[in-house]
């Protein structure tokens, strides 16, 4: 027959020592408990009977050392309400660092996350609702995905991104770290990075045991990676940080390269969705999809809590990423597939993408408005642009200063340099609605008019 402690709803450790007698030792145990901070101000402590017979003391000796410890100002009890850690306790604290550290910056305009409020709640409820009536929880997934997801994502690619893709040509990841993960994986050899890129990225590769080799980019995006490369990964859309766009001399002659040498080359289409000057530029993977692999995440449209991304592949490269998503973690959670492919099936996705587009727009025009007097880069397209400087310190310090948070491009260069560029990485989409005036009035005081 079941204990009645094992059902009262609290769990407490707690050490005992013999020798200090149980009453006593109960007191001792639970002034510990409180004072090294394990049991926080308004933490509830089991009933008097639960913990006697958890403890295997008489009810009253437990009672007693309760009374004790109100007393003294350790713990409250009141009637409903049962007994609880008091809000003000003589507990032990970590002494107060010396080192002067700056206020936490009032404004965030650093690249890569999209506008948290932006989320559509509603449609993602309702999504929800409805995958709750089908998702299976009896058994485990298919390691390549959902089939709903994978159809959804394959008509919406081709429609939206002109990817060529059938549903079996999809892997659903955790997000765009678990694709590029699984690839670096499986792939044989060096594999170029651009430089500059995300340095995170470049540590995801090398974690896998693959060398990284610079890939060079200039104004007209990545240039072909050496010939014994494995693998190229690009970010021909919206080259991230420098944000040029992949010219098509250079993305025909990556193509080219792939084909010739049996490369694979991979596409990152992070932010492809959000170009405002012209139509957005197609998938290079379109071009030739037996030697590109497309990756893309919800993060960028979505927000990163949505741990949902895909990986496009060349029939090939398609049973490794299988295995290796297999014995990785088995497959991707089913209810937020389910409820992304509903989304995209009823057109809220691409609702919810052109009010972002709108959105990110009329931010990106009101920072141009604010920038006239500079020269950004990388500003038809993306969450974020970039503007050389002549000091990153220099202006990193003054933003400081004016409560504002960038990115500094020195961070993105595989091994910085005298003469690499300097610049800041301005991401436009963090902020709230109510505080982006503010924060780009922090900017331009930040930069102040350049010298003539």
């Amino acid at each position: 027959m079941p204990q009645p402690w094992a059902n009262s709803g609290v769990d407490l450790h707690l050490d005992l020592d013999p020798a200090d007698g149980r009453r006593t030792g109960l007191e001792r145990a639970l002034r510990d408990a409180i004072r090294t901070g394990r049991l926080t101000p308004g933490a509830r402590l089991p009933a008097t009977r639960a913990l006697a017979l958890e403890l295997g003391l008489a009810r009253n000796t437990v009672a007693a050392a309760y009374d004790q410890l109100v007393a003294e100002g350790y713990l409250t009890a009141r009637r409903g309400s049962g007994t609880q850690v008091a809000p003000l306790t003589h507990t032990t604290t970590p002494p107060t660092p010396t080192d002067h550290h700056p206020p936490r910056p009032t404004h965030d305009l650093t690249p890569g996350n999209p506008h948290a409020t932006a989320f559509p709640t509603t449609d993602w409820l309702r999504a929800t609702r409805r995958a709750l009536t089908t998702a299976p929880t009896h058994t485990h997934g298919d390691p390549r995905g959902r089939p709903e997801l994978r159809t959804a994502l394959a008509h919406h690619l081709g429609r939206t991104r002109g990817v060529q893709a059938t549903p079996e040509h999809i892997v659903i990841t955790s997000g765009y770290t678990q694709a590029l993960s699984l690839l670096a994986h499986v792939l044989p050899g060096p594999i170029a990075m651009e430089n500059p890129g995300l340095p995170f990225h470049r540590d995801i590769v090398t974690r896998a045991g693959r060398p990284v080799l610079p890939l060079p980019v200039d104004e007209l995006g990545a240039r072909t990676p050496p010939d014994h490369a494995t693998a190229a990964i690009v970010t021909p859309a919206h080259q991230y940080p420098t944000g040029v766009p992949l010219h098509p001399t250079r993305r025909h002659a990556l193509t080219t390269w792939a084909r010739t040498t049996g490369a694979l080359l991979v596409e990152n289409d992070y932010d492809g969705e959000f170009r405002y000057d012209r139509h957005p530029l197609g998938a290079v993977q379109g071009t030739a999809p037996h030697h590109v692999a497309y990756a893309g995440s919800a993060s960028t449209t979505l927000g990163p809590a949505i741990r949902l991304g895909w990986l496009v592949l060349p029939p090939h490269w398609i049973d490794p990423v299988v295995d290796a998503k297999l014995h990785t973690d088995h497959h991707t959670e089913t209810l937020g597939q389910l409820a992304l492919a509903d989304l995209i099936t009823t057109h809220a996705y691409d609702r919810h993408i052109r009010a972002c587009r709108l959105r990110y727009r009329r931010r990106r025009d009101l920072l141009l408005q604010r920038l006239h007097h500079h020269t950004p880069h990388g500003i038809p397209a993306g969450l974020h642009l970039l503007l050389h400087v002549p000091d990153e310190n220099a202006v990193l310090t003054r933003a400081a200063h004016h409560g504002l948070r960038l990115g500094a491009l020195r961070e993105h260069w595989h091994a910085p340099g005298p003469t690499s560029r300097q610049g800041i990485v301005i991401g436009y989409a963090t902020p709230a609605e109510h505080t982006y005036r503010a924060a780009i009035d922090a900017l331009h005081h930040t930069l102040g008019n350049p010298t003539p």
